[in-house]
């Protein structure tokens, strides 16, 4: 490195976040079980959306992504001026550490939580703080003993990737009672689509109006299949969704995105059917996993935990050069555990057959 161009402190000190594999020299058939995308890929209506946006791409988007706010303000029965959009949600995790955490601070969230919390907390000098979990679940009493006056943020993922597990709506209100009003609670609503049918469940919109400090944020790249695009969103109270649009880029989510996000809203047939999709195909691997005599974990989003014992990685190269990708968990301090997505009918079978495979 050169030495007259040194980051700042801490930036080496940052393990890049790395995506599931796609692809792998020699082989041509792949089979994409790494990344928690749609198994029945994408809204026709957002395709016809996108492609009939052509002739306009040479513009400007609309800086406020107004159009998909209002969109999404109706939908979800919300305040459109509550509303921030973002490219992925990711983007707006990071505005957030940017915007409420630097230098001696710290930004807490669950032991197995998404790797872009701690890496956004180094990113800003802030200090990355995990609180233990219970059965793969995040545990509210130990994120609470972990809280300190240096504590501004908290991030938990409901439902959570990769465990598959969350927390009820009466845990989060547990957790934000017992919470300083000076901490920002973000809930990361990622896979909430998949989840909304359970009683005790909320994705934490309800919550953002009687709770100022609490933040929901949510993502066109799972239930929707708009992953490629990079959309996503948050509701927040009216003070902090000012201060994420001081923040924000001016045209931070291209005009293509917010078209396609209005027309994949409105595309409800194609939501039901990726729901009942992965119910059916879930409740498949689950059991064929199990029969297998692998330990796997609840999960209540598009994806399954699996845990393969010290053989994982053994495992997954062996399905890696099938041209099979699934997850390996390293990052997330689960070195025998492997996350697999839920595919197609054929990708689920074919899966199966190559574990039974290896493992007899």
């Amino acid at each position: 490195m050169n030495a007259l161009l040194q980051p700042k402190s801490g930036i080496m000190d940052i393990n890049p976040y790395i995506g599931g594999e796609a692809k792998i020299e020699g082989v041509t058939q792949f089979i994409r079980l790494a990344s928690n995308e749609n198994a029945l890929g994408y809204s026709k209506k957002a395709k016809q959306a996108y492609l009939n946006y052509a002739d306009e791409i040479y513009r400007y988007p609309n800086g406020g992504a107004d159009i998909l706010r209002d969109e999404l303000a109706k939908q979800n029965n919300i305040a459109a001026n509550q509303i921030v959009c973002g490219s992925g949600s990711e983007e707006l995790i990071s505005l957030l550490v940017r915007a409420y955490a630097g230098v001696g601070d710290e930004v807490l969230y669950s032991q197995h939580g998404f790797l872009m919390y701690k890496i956004s907390a180094k990113a800003v000098g802030a200090t990355p703080v995990s609180a233990p979990e219970t059965n793969l679940r995040t545990d509210v009493d130990a994120l609470l003993s972990k809280v300190t006056d240096k504590t501004k943020l908290l991030f938990i993922a409901n439902p959570n990737n990769p465990t598959g597990s969350y927390i009820s709506r009466d845990e989060i209100i547990k957790l934000r009672e017992n919470l300083p009003e000076n901490i920002l609670l973000v809930i990361d609503a990622a896979y909430s689509e998949f989840a909304e049918d359970l009683e005790d469940y909320t994705n934490g919109m309800d919550l953002v109006d009687k709770y100022p400090n609490i933040a929901v944020l949510r993502t066109f790249s799972k239930m929707y299949g708009l992953a490629g695009l990079r959309l996503g969103w948050g509701y927040f109270s009216d003070s902090v969704a000012d201060v994420l649009n001081r923040v924000r880029g001016p045209f931070n989510v291209n005009a293509v995105a917010q078209i396609a996000g209005v027309a994949a809203l409105n595309d409800h047939e194609f939501v039901e059917l990726s729901l009942a999709h992965n119910k059916t195909w879930l409740e498949y691997l689950n059991s064929e996993l199990t029969s297998f005599g692998i330990e796997t974990y609840p999960s209540v989003g598009n994806f399954i935990l699996a845990n393969f014992g010290s053989e994982a990685e053994n495992i997954r190269q062996s399905l890696r050069m099938q041209g099979i990708f699934i997850r390996q968990m390293g990052a997330y301090n689960l070195p025998e555990c492997l996350r697999i997505t839920v595919g197609t009918e054929e990708e689920n079978k074919s899966l199966c057959q190559a574990i039974a495979e290896i493992i007899k």
